[in-house]
């Protein structure tokens, strides 16, 4: 019988395979979720790269450096897990393999969130404050949901013996794959304008919502694209791109779900639709942005986009707690969470601050 592999190798290659898993994963499902995954990309490459990753259109330079750098994150807990811890895991079936990763999912993701990015070793407030935990906690689940293959792994290529643990470990791979090909099945629907049936309980409260938030965000970006060209910080220059890439993504995925749910375009809002808009500016509001003097721009930038992000906020909450479709409140809540993130940042929050601030936007109620 062939002895087993070194603990660090076998945790080496399945860090290799996990973390490709799950950014595979990532990609193909984000959308199902209302989530840019290229833009996550781009918030995630801002962890070593801090604002230069940062683009109106994510360049792929930074989504490449995003992949690598979650890709790494994701190599590390695996070779924690089977290598440094691997005294007490390796030997573990299956089953039991996959029970201690959900927890262990849990533990590395909120790490990350709460500590090793916001405040050691990175100092990288903008990812806690932008994207919300269940987002990396995901992702954490689909890496460690490929742990249970280790006790194949462990063996030599071709060697392994034909025990319950080792069938039941290919028989996981296996089962990965087809997730995969379901996964890309879905993201090649959409991309011909089919996604999964609308299943909400009132779809006027939800086609509401979807045309209001649009035309916001369309304003949203139209004001983020002055903070772009205008803004004396090149920090705050650096966020406003960051707004325009995520209310452009947003904006996509709500025309793509639109599309496949229903069979009318979208309307355009009215006029007096958008006075009712909460944070919707005035016409003045913006010409005061438009002809603000340099050294007064800043300022009213930070003031203007706060009353809309504010505004947005409160209809991405009211739409997390109304019975809509679970991915229209999947997306509202992790929009309420990015746009208080950013009013943060633009005020240069940072440190334990941040990290108490991502907590509690995630758990606020904004409606009233």
């Amino acid at each position: 019988m062939a002895e087993p592999k070194s603990n660090w190798i076998a945790a080496a290659e399945l860090g290799l395979i996990s973390s490709s898993f799950s950014t595979i994963v990532s990609q193909l499902f984000a959308a199902r979720l209302g989530r840019d995954a290229f833009v996550d990309w781009m918030t995630v490459a801002a962890i070593p790269m801090r604002d230069a990753a940062l683009s109106a259109e994510p360049s792929w330079s930074a989504i490449l450096a995003g992949i690598a750098f979650h890709q790494w994150a994701d190599f590390s807990w695996a070779v924690i897990f089977f290598g440094l811890l691997g005294r007490w895991t390796a030997e573990l079936s299956p089953l039991r393999i996959f029970l201690l990763a959900i927890p262990w999912a849990v533990f590395t993701s909120a790490s990350e969130w709460l500590v090793l990015v916001p405040l050691l070793p990175f100092q990288q407030p903008l990812f806690t404050l932008q994207q919300p935990y269940w987002t990396g906690l995901l992702v954490h689940m689909a890496s460690a949901g490929m742990y249970p293959i280790f006790a194949w792994l462990r063996w030599p290529h071709g060697r392994a013996p034909s025990t319950k643990a080792v069938r039941a470990a290919r028989a996981w791979g296996a089962g990965s794959l087809a997730i995969i090909c379901i996964l890309a099945m879905l993201a090649l629907s959409s991309q011909f304008g089919w996604e999964w049936p609308w299943m909400g309980k009132d779809p006027e409260a939800d086609q509401t919502y979807m045309r209001h938030m649009t035309t916001h965000h369309a304003q949203g970006i139209e004001l983020a694209r002055l903070g772009e060209q205008r803004s004396q910080d090149p920090h705050l220059r650096a966020l406003a791109s960051l707004m325009v890439a995520s209310q452009v993504g947003e904006i996509r995925i709500f025309g793509a779900w639109w599309q496949s749910w229903f069979s009318l375009p979208m309307p355009e809002c009215t006029a007096q639709e958008r006075a009712g808009m909460p944070g919707y500016l005035t016409t003045d509001q913006m010409k005061e942005a438009r002809s603000a003097s340099s050294d007064q721009f800043d300022r009213t930038f930070i003031e203007l986009m706060t009353i809309h992000h504010a505004g947005a906020v409160k209809m991405a909450d009211k739409q997390w707690r109304r019975r809509g479709d679970p991915r229209l409140r999947i997306m509202a809540h992790a929009i309420r969470h990015g746009q208080q993130g950013e009013i943060a940042l633009m005020n240069r929050i940072e440190g334990a601050a941040a990290v108490l601030t991502a907590t509690q936007n995630m758990l606020a109620d904004n409606v009233n």
